[in-house]
C-alpha cells in the first residue's frame, strides 16, 4: 500500500484562477485589493515567507506593501506601523509576520490590527467569531487544510479527527474548523498520554506539533488521511540517510544543499499505511499563501461593497 499524495500547488492554482476573476472585478471598480506585510527583525525564514507572499500578490495583480522594522524595534514602533496601515485606505489586509522579536508584545500588536483588515484571523474579535462560527475568514494555514480536504473530496463530517498540536496559529483554529465541519475532534499536546494510541484512532490525522519526522507508521490508522503542517530544515546527514536512504531524489537534494525540508511526518514510514498524505514540501504550504490572498480579496470586497 502506498498513500495517495495531495498536490497542494495544483489546488492553490485552482484557488488563484477563481480569485483572478474577483480581483479583476475589484480593479474595474477602482478598488484593487491591497495587502501589507509587517516584517520585524532579521529572521531568515520570516523574510522568505514575506517575500513569497509579496511575489504571489505580484502574480495576481494585488497591490502589496512590505514594511520592514529592525530587530531592535520596540512594541511602540510596531504599533505605529500598524496604526498607519489601519488608516491607509489602499490596504485591505494587514499581516504581521510571526514570530516577533522577544521584546515586542505580540498580543498587543495583533490586537491593534483592525479586525476588518486582519486577514491572518488573529485579532481577538476574529478568533471569537471563529469559535462562534460567524467568522468572515479564518487563519490561513487551517483554512488551507480545510480547502485541501474539500477540493480533494475527503469526507470530514462524522469522521474522527486528531490534531497534534494546540498552537493558536494552526492547531487550535483548525480543531474549531473541523468541529464546525461536524468532525469528532481530539486535540493532542505535550501532556497527552500514549500519543501513538490516540493518534491511531484518527480517520483524519493532522500533524502540527513542530517536531521534524516525529510521526511514523505507529501513529497512523491504516487508510487514514494524514495532513502534515510541520516544516523544518534538517541538516544532520545521519538522520537524513536513516529516513531517506531509499528515496534517491531526497538524498540528491541533501547532497546538493546539505539540508532537506521536512514536515512532522516521516513520509517513508507513513506512506506505507496512510490512505492519503500531504507531502512536505508541496502540500499545505502553497495553500497557506493562497488563502491569505483569498482573505485579502474578501476583505476588499466587504470594505468596498463590490
Amino acid at each position: 500500500m502506498s498513500a495517495q499524495l495531495f498536490d497542494g500547488a495544483k489546488i492553490a492554482q485552482q484557488i488563484y484562477d477563481e480569485l483572478m476573476v474577483e480581483i479583476e472585478s475589484l480593479r474595474q471598480a477602482k478598488h484593487p485589493p491591497g495587502l501589507a506585510a509587517v516584517l520585524v527583525g532579521d529572521n531568515p525564514a520570516s523574510r522568505i515567507y514575506v517575500n513569497r507572499k509579496v511575489a504571489a500578490c505580484a502574480r495576481l495583480n494585488v497591490v502589496s506593501r512590505k514594511v520592514e522594522l529592525p530587530q531592535s524595534a520596540a512594541t511602540r514602533d510596531v504599533l505605529r506601523a500598524v496604526d498607519a496601515l489601519n488608516e491607509d485606505d489602499s490596504m485591505d489586509g494587514i499581516l504581521v509576520q510571526l514570530p516577533l522579536p522577544p521584546q515586542i508584545d505580540e498580543k498587543e500588536i495583533l490586537a491593534r490590527v483592525r479586525p476588518d483588515k486582519d486577514v491572518d484571523g488573529l485579532h481577538p474579535l476574529n478568533i471569537g467569531a471563529l469559535v462562534m462560527g460567524t467568522h468572515r475568514w479564518a487563519p490561513c494555514t487551517p483554512s488551507g487544510v480545510m480547502e485541501m480536504l474539500r477540493r480533494s473530496g475527503v469526507e470530514v463530517a462524522g469522521r474522527r479527527a486528531v490534531v497534534l498540536g494546540r498552537s493558536r496559529l494552526v492547531g487550535h483554529p483548525l480543531a474549531i474548523l473541523l468541529m464546525h465541519a461536524n468532525a469528532t475532534v481530539t486535540i493532542c499536546h505535550s501532556k497527552t498520554r500514549n500519543l501513538p494510541a490516540v493518534s491511531r484512532e484518527a480517520d483524519l490525522l493532522v500533524a502540527a506539533i513542530g517536531r521534524p519526522l516525529m510521526i511514523t507508521e505507529e501513529f497512523v490508522k491504516p487508510g487514514a488521511t494524514v495532513i502534515d503542517v510541520g516544516i523544518s530544515k534538517v541538516t544532520d546527514g545521519e538522520t537524513v540517510r536513516k529516513v531517506f536512504h531509499s528515496v534517491p531524489e531526497r538524498m540528491k537534494e541533501f547532497d546538493a544543499k546539505q539540508y532537506v525540508i521536512v514536515g512532522d511526518v516521516n513520509p517513508v514510514s507513513v506512506e506505507k499505511v496512510a490512505g492519503r498524505l500531504s507531502p512536505v514540501p508541496g502540500g499545505v504550504g502553497p495553500l497557506t499563501i493562497a488563502m491569505l490572498i483569498h482573505n485579502t480579496v474578501r476583505a476588499a470586497k466587504m470594505r468596498h461593497g463590490v
